[in-house]
């Protein structure tokens, strides 16, 4: 067994105080290090938020950006889409005018061509009826200077006839067979006289029927 030492509470009393003493400054050290790590913490937490922040507002002035993009974008398109519309307005007028006065032009072309057409049909119809009224001239006079030529002919003739017979009658008396009488008329040169009146009256009347027919004939 150790003697008891005179001088161990005081001993004890530094030893305590030194462990107080280190307990205490572990303590301000373990403060000191939570203050840091609170500190730090902090500092950091303001970072991220200050990191996110700015990141939310990079994303929101990207997104406003990309949404301004889009709605220039959208407008541009309707712009392009309203010009095309009045560009294919403009050319089914343009078409549509083209075709009516394409169709006018056809139209005043297909009166003019009927109408020259009409003149020259009409045209061909006045010198057919033209020269068909001269052909008829010419077949009358024709005819008339053949009906001329009969009267002439057959009044010679007919002259001549009855001189050959007033001949043949004052040289040989004719006498009947029933009575014996001789005859003093001339009924031969009568009768001679008479068929060529009629033969002239039938050639007359004949031409113009055959020239009606021959009219009518050219008209159909």
């Amino acid at each position: 067994m150790i003697a008891p030492n005179p001088g161990l509470p005081n001993q004890a009393l530094q030893v305590l105080a030194l462990a107080q003493r280190t307990a205490e400054e572990h303590v301000a050290s373990a403060q000191h290090h939570a203050d840091k790590i609170r500190t730090d913490a902090l500092a950091a937490a303001e970072q991220i938020a200050r990191d996110a922040q700015g990141h939310a507002n990079s994303v929101r002035r990207e997104a406003d950006r990309v949404l301004a993009e889009a709605r220039a974008a959208a407008e541009q398109m309707a712009r392009d889409a309203q010009a095309m519309a009045e560009e294919a307005r403009r050319n089914a007028e343009k078409i549509v005018a083209d075709a009516r006065s394409r169709a006018e032009t056809i139209g005043a072309d297909a009166v003019a061509g009927a109408e020259q057409l009409r003149h020259q049909a009409q045209q061909r119809y006045d010198d057919v009826v033209g020269s068909l009224g001269v052909k008829r001239e010419a077949l009358q006079q024709q005819i008339e200077a053949l009906e001329d030529f009969d009267r002439e002919y057959r009044g010679r003739l007919t002259a001549f006839m009855q001189s050959q017979l007033r001949a043949l009658w004052m040289d040989a008396p004719q006498v009947t067979a029933d009575t014996g009488e001789i005859l003093e008329e001339e009924p031969i040169a009568e009768e001679l006289e008479a068929p060529p009146a009629r033969h002239a009256q039938a050639a007359a009347e004949q031409p113009a029927g055959d020239e009606a027919g021959d009219e009518d004939e050219q008209r159909n």
